[in-house]
Parts: structure tokens; C-alpha cells; sequence
């Protein structure tokens, strides 16, 4: 099965109750998923602004403080993931 490119696999999985999360889809955000958040900040991958749009944009849609407590190599991923939904697509 071919692994979608906004579903990140997480390095280091996490229990929510009896559930095992291993992976999270991200959405592409819309404006009102961006509100309160400056796009360069969100485009130099600033921990505090991806914290805060994290949680509006994925799937099963992640908590503030399990955002807070993400391994580093998750958040990395999941960031390299945002920022490519702000890069315009080249038509090729």
C-alpha cells in the first residue's frame, strides 16, 4: 500500500487510552486554520506556531498537550509537512 504524503508515521507512537497512535494525517489548512499564526513564522518551522495549528489540522486531531509532548523527529516531520503545504505547486 503506498504511504499518502501528509500522513506522517510517527517515530515514537503514543497511547490515547487504549488506542496506539502511530501515524497522523495532516490536513492542508485553510485560512481559519492559520488564524493567530504568522505564515513566515509558520514557514521557519517556530515551534510555538506549529503548536498552535497542529491541533486544527490533524486527523485523529491531536491535543494541545500531546503536541507538547511529541518526540523532536515527529515535530520535525510533521513541520517539513506544513511548510510544504505553503509552498506553491510548480506545474510540471
Amino acid at each position: 500500500m503506498e504511504q499518502k504524503e501528509n500522513v506522517v508515521v510517527l517515530a515514537s507512537p503514543f497511547k490515547r487510552g487504549e488506542t496506539e497512535i502511530s501515524q497522523v494525517e495532516l490536513i492542508k489548512p485553510n485560512a481559519g486554520a492559520l488564524r493567530g499564526v504568522r505564515l513566515s513564522d509558520l514557514a521557519g518551522s517556530d515551534v510555538d506556531a506549529l503548536l498552535t495549528v497542529l491541533p486544527r489540522i490533524s486527523q485523529p486531531a491531536l491535543t494541545k498537550s500531546e503536541c507538547l509532548n511529541l518526540a523532536p523527529e515527529d515535530l520535525i516531520s510533521m513541520a517539513g509537512t506544513v511548510i510544504g503545504f505553503l509552498s506553491p505547486k510548480s506545474d510540471e
